[in-house]
């Protein structure tokens, strides 16, 4: 993923430069099939993810948000979704979790606070967006725990927030593992479960 600049024949008219881009302007992009995420001011633009990426979140569905919803622990939403975060405004993350008695955060069409996990799933195009634009901006926002799934590897790293306000990493997962995290500790996810099954797993 690369940041987007508009060009001038596209439904929107008039466009900020790069790095003026306001939650405003996001709202009047066109509903194009495209993803677009403002950080720290910069638009940028992805197109549809993979069959093997949206296989991943489904298992993230599976083993993490309808186990947490039927506990009564914490609501679950994935992309295209918009968060609204300090410096992050919007960005449409793969997939978040917020702790039930935070819900108030989630009002008005979006998600209008920090989520307490936020998971992406890592491709080839956007791999350094992610793993490095993504990860200071979630830290800088003041996101708990941010993890990152790489199916290339079969893996998962996991990090959380230090009283820096920078991500250390607790935890690289692998398909023999199984991982919880601070947000639902009594929820596993097992790791091979992320990729087993997928009928397809081109990148």
């Amino acid at each position: 993923m690369v940041p987007l600049g508009l060009a001038p024949d596209s439904a929107l008219l008039t466009h900020p430069a790069p790095g003026a881009w306001t939650y405003a302007d996001w709202e009047r992009l066109p509903a194009d099939g495209n993803r677009y995420e403002v950080v720290g001011g910069v638009l940028y633009m992805t197109t549809a993810p993979s069959n093997f990426h949206q296989w991943i979140v489904q298992v993230l569905v599976e083993y993490i948000a309808l186990p947490a919803r039927q506990r009564g622990l914490a609501y679950s939403f994935f992309a295209p979704i918009g968060v609204l975060m300090d410096g992050c405004d919007p960005v449409q993350p793969d997939f978040v979790v917020i702790r039930r008695e935070r819900a108030h955060i989630i009002r008005e069409g979006r998600i209008r606070g920090v989520p307490d996990l936020i998971i992406e799933v890592l491709s080839p195009s956007n791999r350094a967006y992610d793993e490095q634009t993504k990860r200071a901006a979630y830290a800088q926002a003041g996101v708990p725990e941010y993890a990152l799934i790489d199916p290339a590897a079969r893996a998962l790293r996991l990090y959380r927030l230090t009283e820096a306000g920078a991500y250390a990493e607790v935890a690289y997962a692998t398909a023999t593992d199984s991982i919880s995290f601070a947000c639902l500790p009594d929820i596993l996810l097992p790791i091979a479960a992320l990729f087993a099954g997928a009928p397809d797993t081109t990148l």
